[in-house]
């Protein structure tokens, strides 16, 4: 079995307790305007031009031979859907301005990087899965989280819960803790904002919530100015976490500008024309204000 990983981040601290090894798999049902990790939308892979390292050479456009790189005004364009030889063409750049976004994997060589961090583990750390949603690839995911366990590994995952809740079952007795976005309370504003109802992510809310394992579960959400950090989405949403469990961990995320800088990567647009700043404390404070006047108890603010 293969997964396609755009990313194993080690030495990390924001993605559950301790020092953590998170694994980002790729793919993605959601298209949030404001996604932290674009390269992880699509389960396709493709190549990604870093124009920084570049030394114009014209290697590149000397092996193309379908029309995937184009040179304009001096700078090289890529059309990544074009029919490449991509790995050869990335191997003969000297410059390395050239990478895929993504490798493809065995469970095994991912547990290989997951080990090289496993004496830290023993200090609270462990492996969490990202993307993307990694329950997209969810039997590669599953896999890993078994081989996790069977190693005594502490497990984690972040996830958009738009998923099937047979999968959730599958996954759940591997899993020591759980992240699980929900953006938008209101489904016509979930739409408009990534691209799906969030229906299915509601009904897995209140599985999860329900479970034996709900005191393992933290709720997230994104606090993306003029779409999200809205008075009435987070108490909408406090108000409907509570009526399910009102103990329930709820963590309010500040705004990340540092996306910003992937968008060109993949040839999208940001969704701020003016990038946003972080939220001050206060700020953060406040939107924890909402979410208790919406009846939850136990709020959390990453800042």
């Amino acid at each position: 079995m293969r997964g396609k990983v755009f990313d194993i981040r080690r030495f990390s601290t924001h993605d559950g307790d301790g020092i953590r090894t998170t694994v980002f798999l790729k793919g993605c049902p959601l298209s949030c305007v404001w996604c932290q990790n674009p390269e992880g939308i699509s389960l396709a892979r493709r190549p990604l031009y870093f124009e920084n390292r570049c030394i114009h050479c014209g290697t590149c456009r000397k092996k193309s031979t379908a029309g995937g790189i184009q040179i304009e005004d001096g700078r090289i364009h890529l059309e990544p859907a074009a029919a490449e030889n991509w790995e050869e063409i990335i191997d003969w750049c000297p410059a390395g301005a050239l990478e895929m976004d993504s490798r493809e994997m065995t469970v095994e060589e991912v547990m290989k990087e997951i080990r090289k961090d496993k004496v830290f583990y023993r200090y609270g750390g462990g492996v969490t899965l990202s993307g993307g949603e990694p329950l997209l690839q969810w039997e590669f995911a599953l896999e890993l989280l078994r081989q996790c366990k069977k190693e005594g590994i502490h497990t984690a995952i972040e996830t958009s819960l738009h998923v099937k809740q047979e999968v959730l079952r599958e996954v759940l007795p591997y899993l020591d803790r759980f992240f699980a976005d929900f953006k938008l309370e209101n489904e016509e504003l979930h739409k408009k904002y990534t691209g799906v109802s969030n229906e299915k992510i509601r009904d897995n809310l209140r599985f999860l919530l329900e479970s034996e394992k709900k005191d393992a579960v933290i709720i997230r959400t994104p606090m993306i100015p003029e779409m999200t950090a809205a008075k009435e989405n987070v108490e909408a949403i406090g108000c409907f976490l509570s009526r399910i469990y009102p103990d329930v961990s709820y963590e309010i995320l500040n705004y990340n500008p540092l996306a910003e800088a992937k968008y060109h990567l993949i040839d999208r647009e940001y969704c701020f024309e003016e990038n946003p700043k972080l939220y001050p404390k206060e700020q953060m404070e406040q939107f924890s204000s909402w979410a208790q006047k919406g009846g939850v108890r136990h709020v959390i603010i990453e800042s």
